[in-house]
Formats: C-alpha cells, sequence, structure tokens
C-alpha cells in the first residue's frame, strides 16, 4: 500500500469515526434518538444555558450537527460540512469553557476535538475514497475551504457573543435584585 493510499484510508476513517458521533448527537437534539431530549428538551436546555430562542438554537446544533457530520462521513461538501460542524461545536465549547479543559469536569474538551476534527478534514479534503472525488471535487474546491470557515467563524461568533451578552446582562439583573433586597432588609 503506498502512502497515498494510506492518508486516503486515514481520511476515510476519520471522516466516518467524527461524521458518525456527529450525527449521533444531531439526533439526539434532532429526534430524541440515543438516549437524547429532542428539539423540545434540547432547545429548553439551549434556553436555559443562554442560547434564545432555545428551539430554533437546538433546530440550528441539531441540523449542523446531523448534516454536517453525514457530508462529513460521506465526504461530500467537505469545506462546508466540515465549517458546519465545527460552528456548532464552537457554541458547544462555549457552553463548557466556565468548567475548565477536561470533559470529566465537564469542560469543552470533547467539543473542541470534534470541532477541531472537523476543521481539520474540511483543510486536508476527503481523500480519493470519497463522493466529493467521485463527483470531481464540484463541492470541494480549494476557495471553498476559507469561504466556509470564514462563514462560520464569524456566525459563530455573533451566536456565541450575543449568548455572553444575555448572560452578562442577567448576570447584572441579579446582583442588581440582591442589592436591593439587600437595601431592603438593613435599611441603607
Amino acid at each position: 500500500m503506498s502512502c497515498y493510499d494510506r492518508r486516503d484510508l486515514g481520511l476515510l476513517l476519520l471522516r466516518l469515526s467524527a461524521g458518525g458521533v456527529l450525527v449521533a448527537h444531531g439526533t439526539q437534539k434532532l429526534f430524541g434518538w440515543f438516549g437524547g431530549h429532542g428539539i423540545e428538551g434540547t432547545g429548553q436546555f439551549m434556553e436555559s444555558v443562554g442560547y434564545r430562542p432555545g428551539r430554533q438554537s437546538a433546530m440550528a446544533a441539531g441540523l449542523a450537527e446531523t448534516g454536517g457530520g453525514t457530508l462529513l462521513a460521506l465526504g461530500l461538501a467537505t469545506p462546508a460540512a466540515g465549517a458546519a460542524a465545527a460552528g456548532a461545536m464552537g457554541g458547544a465549547a462555549a457552553v463548557h469553557t466556565p468548567n475548565g479543559f477536561f470533559n470529566q469536569s465537564g469542560g469543552y474538551e470533547y467539543a473542541a476535538t470534534l470541532g477541531l476534527a472537523a476543521t481539520g478534514l474540511a483543510v486536508a479534503g476527503p481523500g480519493r475514497l470519497s463522493l466529493d472525488h467521485a463527483l470531481g471535487h464540484v463541492f470541494d474546491r480549494g476557495w471553498m475551504v476559507p469561504a466556509a470557515l470564514g462563514a462560520t467563524a464569524a456566525v459563530t461568533a455573533l451566536v456565541v457573543g450575543a449568548r455572553s451578552k444575555r448572560l452578562q446582562d442577567a448576570e447584572k439583573e441579579e446582583q442588581a435584585a440582591l442589592f436591593e433586597e439587600q437595601e431592603a432588609l438593613f435599611g441603607e
């Protein structure tokens, strides 16, 4: 087996594993499969962690994970697929960042790993054992990589930034309410 063939096999294995995990997570959100909570439950969770509206946020994350994962596994539209999955994982990592890096403490390790794998596949391409290769790379042009990753990074930054602002505003309101409560108790 030549190095080129090993590379193609390695990319196939990476696409199938990362794509498969992303599909499983996405279908938990969309359909409640594999012990997930479906759109309603995931929407409530999204709302509780600052992604509003929750139902639409759950739908966007579920579609990015399921669609991006499916396309990655197939090696089809790899730049867009990798970017979509990376964006979803960026949003997930933002939720887990306060818990530190390691997954065992609720950290962002797992989301970052999946996001970086998806980004790496978008950049490296799917290899010859892919639908992109079979179709002549019509959905996998060089210019598509920075376009897809750039657009996704911008949208992810806006969404995560809006979430951060909502959380900061809620914290300020909570502190103001506590101050007013103390003022009423102590008559200051």
